[in-house]
């Protein structure tokens, strides 16, 4: 499965623009992660904090909806590419965990079925 589409929001900043090549390359592995079928929506905005003068002021915010459960990001950084792998391993780690809890549930329904079948 490849990711779905990404919808940018770049707040009128010029030197985002190069950015989506980089946002499509770090969450291309998240697709591993997302169950076939469904609606997957992805938005990614990108913002510069101007009252920093320096510091952490490049903003990466990307919420992504699969099947109607929304997984939200947000990220501070030095650079925006520092930020974009903060919120990417956020995403991982919120799918991750929604996954593992899908498969538990799964396996638990099936132990139980397979008790009900056996016990007859």
């Amino acid at each position: 499965m490849t990711f779905p589409t990404i919808n940018y929001k770049f707040n009128g900043i010029e030197e985002a623009k190069s950015l989506p090549v980089v946002v499509e390359q770090k969450f291309s592995p998240l697709a591993k992660l997302i169950t076939e079928g469904g609606r997957v929506t992805c938005q990614v905005e990108f913002e510069k904090i101007t009252s920093h003068q320096h510091g952490r002021i490049y903003r990466v915010e990307a919420n992504l909806s699969v099947n109607g459960t929304l997984y939200r990001a947000e990220a501070t950084e030095l650079s925006f590419e520092g930020a974009i792998d903060k919120v990417r391993d956020e995403l991982d780690s919120e799918l991750s965990r929604s996954k593992d809890k899908q498969d538990t549930v799964q396996k638990r329904a099936g132990r139980i079925f397979k008790s009900l079948l056996t016990r007859g």
